[in-house]
């Protein structure tokens, strides 16, 4: 059975810095793409940031370019997304997700696989 578990969400200030984790099991996890997904209260579920398997090609939404880096420790089975230079608009429900297919965009009905999310708040 797969599972993505995501942790480390939280309160933070603005300008502030916070790290989420993404533990996988169930799922040969170097030969899945992962990415970071958000949703806001009344938003859609808009993509964060995308990386492959072997972590060489990443992916940003222009939101977050620059302010967020995601990173994955394939020997741990684990995707991690470190925010920085966080503001209020950064609030939302943060979801990680794995997907088997090679290339392309990254969109919520590309990914095979979702955690239950992790609520980031930032405080203005």
């Amino acid at each position: 059975q797969v599972q993505l578990v995501e942790s480390g969400g939280g309160l933070v200030q603005a300008g502030g810095s916070l790290r989420v984790s993404c533990a996988a099991s169930g799922l040969g996890f170097g030969m899945y793409g992962m990415g970071w997904f958000r949703q806001a209260p009344g938003k859609e579920r808009e993509v964060v940031a995308g990386i492959s398997w072997s972590g060489g090609s990443t992916y940003y939404a222009d939101s977050v370019k620059g302010r967020f880096t995601i990173s994955r420790d394939n020997a741990k089975n684990t995707v991690y997304l470190q925010m920085n230079s966080l503001k209020a608009e950064d609030t939302a429900v943060y979801y990680c997700a794995a997907r088997r297919r090679v290339g392309g965009s990254y969109y919520p009905d590309s990914m095979d696989y979702w955690g239950k999310g992790t609520l980031v708040t930032v405080s203005s």
